[in-house]
């Protein structure tokens, strides 16, 4: 085991092989992003962008659940749908800053169980509450450090 899995770090390699297809290794988890139909405008599977809306999507259900449980409310299950976007700033209501382009991210949340009005309305702002949706908001600041091969 590498130092980078005993730290809980995610790895991802290509090869010269195949560039556009990248495997990933986090924990004992193996995923593939495949971007070799790009040329041909194909979509082979998933792409960086819906990994990032599934790692959004799971935590924001996740929490919801966890949430109703806590309070003893009847959600039975929960469903977020994602969709990512590129946006200019001056077509964003909720922008200060008007000159640059930005990514926008619409979540839509259906809530199933026999929830009152009240509760339906509470778990819709919880569902913004999650930690990656808090990371993402925020911001993030990534450090590149180069290895000895």
């Amino acid at each position: 085991m590498s130092l980078e899995e005993r730290e809980g770090f995610v790895t991802v390699y290509t090869e010269s092989t195949a560039p556009l297809v990248a495997h990933i290794s986090a924990g004992t988890d193996a995923m593939t992003i495949d971007e070799s139909g790009i040329a041909q405008g194909i979509k082979e599977g998933a792409d960086p962008y819906d990994f990032i809306l599934a790692a959004l999507g799971s935590c924001t259900v996740i929490t919801l659940h966890m949430y109703a449980q806590r309070k003893g409310w009847p959600l039975e299950r929960a469903e977020v749908s994602l969709r990512h976007e590129r946006i200019h700033a001056d077509d964003c209501q909720h922008c200060e800053e008007k000159t640059a382009k930005l990514t926008n991210v619409v979540k839509h949340l259906r809530l199933t169980g026999n929830l009152t009005e009240e509760q339906r309305q509470r778990l819709k702002g919880i569902a913004g509450k999650c930690p990656v949706q808090k990371t993402l908001e925020a911001g993030i600041a990534v450090e590149t450090h180069l290895l000895e091969d």
